[in-house]
């Protein structure tokens, strides 16, 4: 694929997959392989009783992963040895659960008791058998399947918490639930949304720790305030909330840090526009400070001229704040990206450790957040250690250690001309796992070099002013025009890479590094075995040896992967277990786009590897990718540009840059006659809304609706002009 057709496609880097009118909902699972044991249910006494000493003191029982990063240090480091580099040739498939979903599984699986639970799309619960994958119960909250829409990244759900007898989902819709272990019924559910005319949504995983449930929220992009609630584990009423960005400066403060933030906001109306902030991925407790660490993410808009046009540094966005964990007040906070500019959250996996700097041992925080610089931070109190670049990092230069603060590289600044920036919107790291080895210090993740050519909105630029649209997203970049700025600046535009990293967090070096086809891959663990499981885009799942990043052993699931590898261990065997499907962002660049999720079709699955396994999983059929004959273009030039325009502002999010899906959604340059007849009906009437493609009436007419269709076509028979 030339450099114009990746840089083309990369816009949506911005883009999530929402929409998927031709794939069925998700209501059940069926075992695909090894169910011929009958499902037990263990008895309401025994079945997960995980309470806070459990989880501290994981290290005492590692045949279990009690939390979603193994325990409350969030390493996701293996302690089992059975699977090694001498014996891990000898992995194989123990079971596999298909489930009714096209979309992605990105949970962490936690197994307790016998039991693997884990959420999937829609945010659907699931208790399994561990040895056999055999059903023991599903719980599904019934949200409404046009509610994606109003979601980021797609219905995915990435985990929950098991506690004191308990199962702990936030659903999509906004809503916290607490479920019966033993038989998946429920127990009590909360809403935890502030303002239902705002387009919250959850996808991460809730925490649970000293007799409560830490959840918070996403929806930055399309124009929410951020905050994280702290509910009682028993009862399910509010604890504490602690927002992270201020409110209307003239309404009270809801706490004390945000009339601390409030002065770093300097002019314009965010809290109308959102202000973002929210905490949609990595909250952490700490045992040792009784701290609960939230990870903040991006500005709403993305762009800090229409946000804060007054300057200052936004606080608390891209921000790690440290709360008391009983009382939500803050302790301290470290800001890894003042005055956000480009989308870099810092949202992405923490993990505490104990380890010697500069001769002193220190207890540490580490996070790898999108802006490409990998942070050590004293937990204690906040100081910054070390923050090393792991990525090419062309936004900034460095950081100053003195202050702690980014230096922005002016040559890259977009306020008056479109700039490639690396890293894009994706960041250097996304919200897939990491993994540490306490052992030899290394931090092994997934990384990526993928820009973005950052333009200020035209509008804005134009007039001075900005409109918020409720019904999509509010960057504050320009969107409309952005494949023909792209081609206007391709000669300039990055290549996209994707990267296994062994870091070391202190030093900033690689141990070794693995370059991947494709630039978007799972998450990560490691083992006390000296293996590294990842897998990637093309359907690979691997071993790598840890200390060099050679591939000891490999498996081909066919299906695109981002969910983290976990492992446990039953009647003494060891299983690794991984969640596959694709979904969350564009899936083209690097160097192909024959990805798993494209060649096949996007598979979700549960796939559990043991010593001797010898299950098999058959190869699909390969998809015919050929674009078909097309209507009639009808339209005159100036609607096709216009419906240009109207698609990469409204549909670009969800079916990608140029009309190019990623796999896991249906592309619109292959509908069939009957979806063109009736495209007006389904993107304005809302007559598949029920299957998750909403309405669109609010934002688009008829009359705009067919100047995207028309648009469609004329990129579909481009694409077949040129393969031909």
């Amino acid at each position: 694929m030339n450099r114009w057709v990746l840089a083309l496609i990369a816009v949506a880097l911005i883009a999530v997959l929402i929409l998927v009118p031709d794939y069925g909902e998700q209501d059940s699972t069926t075992q695909e392989v090894g169910q011929d044991v009958a499902t037990q249910t263990p008895s309401a006494t025994t079945i997960a009783q995980i309470d806070d000493a459990r989880i501290i003191d994981a290290d005492n029982e590692p045949n279990s992963w009690l939390a979603y990063g193994r325990d409350y240090q969030e390493q996701r480091f293996s302690p089992l040895t059975d699977v090694n580099k001498d014996s891990v040739a000898d992995l194989g498939l123990a079971w596999s659960k298909t489930l009714t979903t096209k979309f992605a599984l990105e949970a962490t699986p936690i197994m307790v008791d016998g039991i693997l639970f884990f959420s999937s799309p829609f945010s659907v619960v699931h208790a399994a058998d561990a040895k056999t994958g055999a059903e023991v119960w599903t719980y599904d909250p019934q949200v409404p399947k046009d509610f994606m829409r109003k979601a980021c990244c797609g219905p995915v759900s990435r985990g929950v918490a098991v506690y004191k007898g308990r199962v702990y989902v936030a659903t999509l819709d906004g809503r916290l639930v607490a479920i019966n272990a033993t038989d998946g019924t429920q127990i009590w559910e909360v809403d935890t949304i502030i303002d239902r005319t705002r387009n919250y949504s959850i996808t991460g995983a809730p925490r649970a720790a000293r007799g409560k449930i830490y959840i918070g929220n996403g929806g930055a992009e399309f124009g929410v305030r951020g905050y994280v609630t702290a509910y009682d584990a028993d009862s399910g009423e509010q604890a504490w909330r602690f927002y992270t960005v201020p409110g209307n400066p003239a309404m009270p403060f809801e706490h004390p840090e945000m009339e601390m933030a409030a002065e770093t906001w300097k002019g314009g109306e965010w809290w109308e526009i959102g202000g973002g902030g929210t905490v949609w991925n990595s909250i952490v407790y700490d045992p040792d400070f009784n701290n609960v660490y939230l990870g903040v993410g991006n500005g709403a808009p993305w762009t800090r001229a229409i946000r804060s046009p007054g300057g200052g540094d936004n606080l608390f966005l891209a921000s790690i704040v440290a709360l008391d964990a009983d009382t939500g007040v803050m302790k301290w906070y470290y800001q890894t990206t003042p005055g956000d500019n480009w989308d870099y959250t810092a949202v992405q996996d923490m993990m505490l450790a104990d380890m010697e700097v500069d001769g002193q041992q220190r207890k540490v925080l580490m996070q790898a957040p999108k802006n490409g610089f990998f942070y050590v931070i004293d937990r204690s109190n906040g100081e910054l250690l070390r923050a090393n670049p792991y990525v090419t990092t062309t936004w900034a230069t460095h950081v100053d250690m003195d202050t702690g603060r980014p230096v922005e590289n002016p040559e890259t600044d977009y306020s008056n001309e479109p700039q490639w920036i690396l890293p894009g919107p994706l960041g250097g790291h996304n919200w897939q796992a990491m993994s540490y080895n306490a052992d030899t210090g290394i931090v092994y993740f997934p990384a990526q070099e993928n820009p973005l050519l950052y333009a200020m909105n035209e509008e804005f630029k134009a007039t001075g002013l900005f409109k918020r649209n409720p019904g999509t997203m509010n960057l504050g970049i320009e969107l409309a025009n952005i494949a023909q700025l792209m081609g206007e600046h391709i000669d300039k535009a990055p290549a996209a890479k994707g990267y296994l990293k062994a870091f070391n967090p202190l030093t900033g070096e690689d141990l070794w590094s693995v370059e991947h086809p494709h630039y978007w891959n799972g998450g990560v663990m490691a083992s006390k075995g000296g293996l590294v499981f990842q897998g990637d885009a093309m359907g690979k799942f691997k071993a790598y040896d840890a200390d060099d990043g050679k591939v000891l052993w490999g498996f081909d699931a066919f299906a695109s992967i981002l969910g983290p590898p976990m492992s446990y261990s039953v009647d003494g065997e060891q299983y690794v277990v991984v969640l596959t499907g694709m979904g969350g962002g564009d899936h083209f660049g690097g160097h192909t786009t024959d990805t798993a999720a494209i060649k096949y079709g996007n598979f979700a699955r549960v796939l559990a590897f043991k010593l001797g396994g010898s299950q098999t999983i058959s190869a699909p059929t390969i998809l015919d990718r050929t674009i078909p004959a097309q209507p009639e273009l009808t339209a005159s030039t100036e609607d096709v540009t216009r419906g240009n325009h109207l698609y990469h502002q409204v549909c670009a999010i969800c079916h990608g840059a140029l009309v190019r899906s990623a796999g896991a959604i249906p592309d619109l340059r292959f509908m069939t006659p009957g979806r063109h007849e009736a495209f007006n009906q389904i993107v304005v009437d809302g007559i598949l809304a029920s299957t998750g493609m909403a309405s669109f009436a609010d934002i688009l007419t008829n009359i705009d609706s067919e100047r995207i269709r028309q648009y469609v076509i004329s990129r579909a028979l481009e694409d077949q002009a040129a393969a031909d």
